[in-house]
């Protein structure tokens, strides 16, 4: 009897989340799913100072290690500032952005899917518009998982996830009391992937784990499981 194999998914952090703290903040989950899927974690390739802006983990008090460093994938204001909601006045980080996720997924893979959460959630959308473009760093994966998702918003990353439809299946998590990003940001991105399956809950801006929640991600991914 063959021996089944779990998922290999590569989670990207939302703005202002250390790797440590990404993975604890995806704890309930990686024990959900443990024996379907494993998740591998990755933070941003820049820091972010401790008073740079509302989303993510709070301020970490005195120095850090590496992965308990707050980091972001990029920026849109000057200061190492980011906010979702607002037309940018720069957009800076986001080819090393890009970069740290191609090295990713070629030193750390193969993987079968992408989760990404806020900020990380916006990424991976792009990451998938960009491979379904034919980019050659982004290989295109099986599936994506977005949690807190939204498009984002400034020259360059809006404008490859509208260009077209995204086939590859999808799953979008977000909260009916998200104040950070509203759950209608969350209904746009999905609406750019024809057959997108939607899980909203209750809460607020995190990854959901609860009992009703894992079943929906179970069933998701059992879809990929040979």
């Amino acid at each position: 009897m063959m021996v089944r194999q779990p998922l290999r998914v590569l989670c990207l952090a939302g703005f202002r989340q250390s790797e440590r703290g990404f993975r604890e903040k995806t704890g309930a989950l990686r024990k959900a799913l443990r024996g379907c899927a494993e998740l591998v974690c990755l933070s941003g390739p820049h820091p972010v100072p401790q008073a740079a802006g509302p989303e993510g983990a709070g301020p970490d008090s005195g120095p850090c290690s590496p992965e308990e460093q707050p980091r972001g994938w990029w920026f849109s204001e000057e200061g190492a500032v980011f906010s979702a909601l607002e037309e940018p006045t720069v957009c800076w980080g986001l080819e090393e952005a890009l970069e740290t996720v191609a090295q990713a997924l070629n030193k750390l893979g193969p993987f079968d899917g992408l989760l990404g959460f806020s900020q990380g959630a916006a990424l991976a959308a792009l990451v998938c518009a960009l491979g379904q473009d034919g980019d050659p760093r982004f290989p295109l994966l099986r599936f994506t998982i977005l949690v807190s998702g939204f498009c984002p918003r400034g020259l360059g990353l809006k404008e490859p996830i509208l260009k077209a439809p995204l086939s590859l299946p999808s799953l979008h998590v977000f909260g009916d009391a998200d104040r950070v990003i509203p759950s209608q940001e969350s209904v746009q991105l999905a609406s750019q992937f024809p057959g997108a399956i939607t899980l909203n809950h209750s809460g607020g801006h995190f990854i959901p784990a609860a009992a009703s929640q894992r079943q929906a991600y179970r069933k998701f991914l059992d879809q990929f499981v040979e």
